[in-house]
């Protein structure tokens, strides 16, 4: 960006009215406002770059395709992938739709604009057997055993309760012990009730009992070593040592075993529906992504229940 380009004062207060519309309305998640700031910030900076000054909050009015275009070239040049792209492409829709309905002005170029293709990675869960060997390798590998079995537990939440890895660290300690159906918050202050299962119970209960720190209602449930709440890179360090003791792939992370929970529920029966619910996703489709289901699991489900496939002489 030249020297001296800089974002207009108008164009930083509509964007953090943006961002205080989605803290208080839409209930977003504080690390999904930061992604939404620095791709809209990187935006805005373009253009101002582009055309030479400041880009003001009535000069966003007047973006044209030739401009959409320019951005998204210049993001490619410099290596920003086709996916995250796209992801920085819905920021900036999203804070022109908001921009426009206040100002009155037609946003259909920006709007209008095409994501750039992508072919979706999807997930990638681990056999049945393969995840129970994820838990108790972890549960042994620890040179304390308070230790392995806090990892243990952790990770028995995760596939047994389907829970994302920052749900079962923030669980308080006064979630112990935990009861049949436990009340998550998720994404977006999202609130979903998950069964729990009496091995997860079991885990944790085992858990408390070799912790050499308090576990009361005011501490986290899940302590680190230093006596500290536990963080996300260390659960995800056990899983790195228990794959490669296994032998499984790079793909068998912690969130590898919330896909497995789905795709084994679904596998087993499971309704489509019950499963979105107990992963607290907002769309279907993202549930039905979380799941690898092979045909022939689908022409099972179209033979049991699908009318004209029951009419079958």
């Amino acid at each position: 960006m030249p020297d001296g380009i800089v974002i207009s004062d108008g164009a930083r207060d509509a964007l953090s009215g943006w961002l205080d519309h989605l803290r208080a309305l839409d209930g977003a998640a504080a690390n999904t406002i930061e992604a939404y700031r620095k791709d809209v910030v990187s935006f805005l900076a373009f253009l101002s770059a582009h055309h030479g000054a400041s880009h003001g909050r009535t000069a966003l009015a007047s973006v044209t395709i030739s401009d959409m275009r320019a951005w998204m070239a210049s993001e490619r040049a410099g290596g920003l992938s086709a996916r995250s792209l796209a992801r920085a492409l819905s920021a900036v829709k999203g804070f022109y739709r908001w921009l426009s309905d206040r100002d009155g002005f037609d946003a259909s170029t920006v709007l209008s604009t095409r994501a750039p293709k992508f072919t979706a990675k999807l997930p990638r869960p681990v056999s049945q057997e393969a995840a129970e060997e994820v838990i108790s390798t972890t549960a042994i590998q620890a040179r304390d055993g308070w230790i392995g079995a806090r990892d243990a537990a952790v990770v028995t939440l995760l596939y047994g309760c389907g829970l994302r890895i920052s749900e079962a660290l923030g669980l308080p300690g006064r979630a112990h012990p935990l009861p049949d159906v436990l009340r998550i918050v998720g994404k977006g202050g999202k609130e979903r009730l998950v069964p729990v299962l009496p091995a997860a119970r079991d885990a944790v209960a085992s858990y408390v009992r070799l912790c050499p720190y308090p576990v009361t209602d005011d501490t986290p449930l899940f302590y680190g070593a230093r006596g500290k709440a536990l963080g996300p890179r260390t659960v995800q360090k056990a899983m790195e040592s228990a794959r490669l003791q296994l032998g499984l792939p790079a793909t068998a992370t912690p969130h590898a075993m919330r896909h497995s929970f789905a795709t084994h529920l679904l596998n087993a029966g499971g309704d489509l529906r019950a499963i979105q619910e107990l992963l607290g996703h907002a769309s279907l489709s993202t549930t039905q992504a979380y799941t690898a289901v092979d045909t022939q699991r689908l022409m099972e489900v179209y033979d049991r229940a699908h009318p004209r496939a029951l009419g079958k002489s």
